[in-house]
This record gives structure tokens, C-alpha cells and sequence, in this order.
């Protein structure tokens, strides 16, 4: 397995792949067996991962290039890219050692992690670990991957502790854990992003990290000095932005040779088109530009020495945020202009339509971000560990 990719140009290197794909991911409504395949042979599926599991600690630049690509191909690969990518990253940097050992010791297996981290769970702590118990949510990726995550607040001596700097992230493996057959949705249909339940399970102690733990057992990266926000941040707004670009490429292509009804020209000789599309680049651009600069100078901060503040992890989340939004309304355009073309199923635009109206419902970068990143900015308040 390599230990040094460009992640880009290795993802780049998946688009025929992915173009056969695509539609039997969505029939089977998880990723096709080829393109998880593929996510391992080429060494992506441990992008991300501490170098002890096989990772090549990228930049945020990096990552988030990467991401684009993958989703510019197809919104559920992308959508994998940002759901298994950084759970394996996360568990390789946090868990305690004999939890590495478990989870990743083997070279030779191909261990993938996917779940849901938000605490919908409990566990009761004994001598050997925590009793878990819990049903979650939207668990992408998890049709493919040997350990699911689980977030859960620990209960000691009969008490639930909701102190968040207690809750914690389990990982449970998949003969654990009940599955439910309820991935039936608009978008995103490739993505495998079950329900699911652990009742009364075991998990060992060295299977469980802090959710907000920011002080990583092994890797180097800034990144994992940051935390598992800031990196979920930077994927859903990879996401958006590979989506996006996706249909603004292929609404630029279509623009060549569609005339709509009762014109007499091609969308490309309209110059409402043309502001438009130039318009609506400029936004994607600008919405891109954010993200890079706001993640990247953070990181340098944090690579310096620095610690890392409320405002620094509100400032990303902002980013975040807005780069979702703008490719929304980016791809919004793209799919009124391209006509009657944009409801064809199985053409591009119309499931990268369907899946960026889907991934951009998510509460991680919902309105609330914003609110709650402006209060941090004001003074209003000194923290909110949800940022």
C-alpha cells in the first residue's frame, strides 16, 4: 500500500471508473464493489490516515482538492471521500494503542471506518470498556466498512455524564451492530448511508477516543491537532464544491450545441448565458478561494505553535458554510439552464442536482453555524464546542 500519493491527480485517475459506476452504486444504494476496490488499491482510502496506517498526512490544500475531484465525479464517491476517509483518519490518530493494534495492525487488511459520531447513544462503563447502547443515523459508507462509529455520552456509577468533553467515539464492529434497510432517498442513493442500532454491546475501552480529542497518539499533521470539526468542516465543503463544479463543467459543454425551444441559437451565443456562467464561476471561485485560505492559514497557525481558538474554529465553519451555500445556488443555476437536459435520469446534471439538494440538508452546515460562529465573533459568548 503507498504511503506518498498525490491525492488528486490518484483520484483524477478513477474518473472512467467511477462514470461505469455510478448508476450501479445508486441501483445497489451503496458504493459498487469496484470503486471500493479501487479506493483501496490506489491508496486513497488511507489518504488520510497517520503514517503508522498508511497515511500521507495531507495538507488541507490538499484534502480538499482531492475531495473536490472525487465529488466533481460523482456526488455518493465524493460523499464516501468525506464520510470513510475521515473516520479511518480519526481512528488512527486517536485511539488508544491496543485499539490501533486491533483496528489497524494488520497490514494486509483492508480496514474501513464509517459511521456517526454524534453522541444518539450511551455507554454504561465497566472494568472492561462500555456497555453501549444507541440508534443512529445516516451512518454513509457503512455497507462497506468493518468498524461503525458510534458516538455516545458515558454513564458512570448509574449517572450519564453529559460533560462534552466526555463524550465519546466507539467503534464497534460491524457483526455488532444491526443494520436497517431504510436508505430509500432523492440524492445521494450510492452512499449506503444506513440506520442503525447496537443494543447492550461490549465495546473495550481501547476501541473508544474522545470525540473533541485534539491531541492525536500518533501522525504529525496539523490536522490532527484540530480535530475531528475542523476536518468534517473542510469535507462537506469539498463536497459541495465537487458537486458544483461538476455541473457548471457540464452545463459549459451542453451550452456548445443545445438551443432551447423556439431559439434560434445555442446557449453559448446567449449573453445572458454567458453572464451567467461567468457570474456563477466567479462565485464557485470565490467560494473555493475561502476555503482554502481560511483552512490553510489556520493550519499554518496550528503547524506554528499556535492553539486553537473558538475564532479560528469559527472561521472555518463560516467558510464552510458559505461555500455550501454558494454551491448551491451555483448548481441551482446550472440545472435551470441546461433545460430539459438537467431532468434526464442518469445524465450528470440531473443526479448531481439530486445529490447536492440532498448532502446540502445536513445540520452540520446548516444556518446554525452561522449564528453560532457570530455569537463567538461578538464576544457574545467565550466558546461553543459544537464550532
Amino acid at each position: 500500500m503507498p504511503t506518498t500519493i498525490d491525492g488528486v491527480s490518484t483520484a483524477r485517475s478513477l474518473r472512467e471508473l467511477t462514470a461505469r459506476e455510478a448508476s450501479v452504486s445508486e441501483q445497489g444504494r451503496t458504493l459498487s464493489q469496484p470503486l471500493v476496490d479501487a479506493l483501496w488499491d490506489s491508496g486513497l482510502m488511507t489518504y488520510l490516515n497517520a503514517p503508522e496506517a498508511g497515511g500521507c498526512e495531507p495538507s488541507f490544500a490538499e484534502a480538499i482538492d482531492t475531495w473536490i475531484e472525487m465529488a466533481w465525479q460523482d456526488g455518493s464517491f465524493g460523499w464516501i471521500g468525506i464520510a470513510n476517509l475521515p473516520s479511518a483518519a480519526a481512528s488512527s490518530a486517536y485511539l488508544p494503542d491496543a485499539g490501533f493494534a486491533e483496528v489497524f495492525g494488520d497490514p494486509e487488511r483492508r480496514v474501513t471506518v464509517a459511521g456517526q459520531f454524534f453522541p444518539n447513544g450511551t455507554g454504561e462503563a465497566t472494568s472492561d470498556g462500555y456497555v453501549l447502547s444507541g440508534a443512529w443515523n445516516f451512518g454513509s459508507g457503512t455497507a462497506h466498512s468493518e468498524y461503525i462509529a458510534a458516538g455516545f455520552f458515558p454513564i458512570v456509577d448509574g449517572e450519564a455524564v453529559f460533560d462534552l468533553s466526555q463524550i465519546q467515539a466507539a467503534l464497534v464492529h460491524r457483526d455488532d451492530v444491526e443494520f436497517k434497510d431504510g436508505w430509500h432517498v432523492q440524492g445521494l442513493k450510492g452512499t449506503g448511508s444506513y440506520d442503525y442500532a447496537v443494543d447492550g454491546v461490549l465495546v473495550p475501552e481501547h476501541r473508544c477516543f474522545p470525540l473533541f480529542e485534539r491531541e492525536p497518539r500518533r501522525g504529525t499533521s496539523p490536522m490532527f491537532r484540530m480535530g475531528m470539526m475542523p476536518i468534517t468542516a473542510a469535507g462537506h465543503a469539498a463536497w459541495a464544491l465537487g458537486v458544483s463544479r461538476s455541473m457548471l463543467d457540464d452545463v459549459a459543454e451542453l451550452a456548445q450545441t443545445k438551443a432551447r425551444m423556439s431559439d434560434m441559437e445555442t446557449l453559448a451565443l446567449r449573453q445572458t448565458f454567458q453572464r451567467n456562467l461567468a457570474h456563477h464561476t466567479g462565485m464557485w471561485r470565490a467560494a473555493r478561494a475561502g476555503v482554502i485560505e481560511t483552512f490553510g492559514r489556520v493550519e499554518s497557525a496550528i503547524a506554528a505553535g499556535d492553539e486553537l481558538t473558538p475564532t479560528m474554529r469559527a472561521d472555518m465553519r463560516v467558510a464552510a458554510t458559505y461555500a455550501t451555500e454558494a454551491s448551491r445556488e451555483v448548481a441551482q443555476w446550472a440545472h435551470l439552464a441546461a433545460g430539459t437536459t438537467a431532468i434526464r435520469e442518469g445524465s450528470r446534471l440531473e443526479r448531481a442536482f439530486r445529490d447536492l439538494y440532498t448532502g446540502t440538508q445536513h445540520a452540520f452546515i446548516s444556518e446554525k453555524t452561522y449564528i453560532d460562529s457570530a455569537q463567538i465573533w461578538l464576544g457574545l459568548v467565550d466558546d461553543l464546542p459544537g464550532v
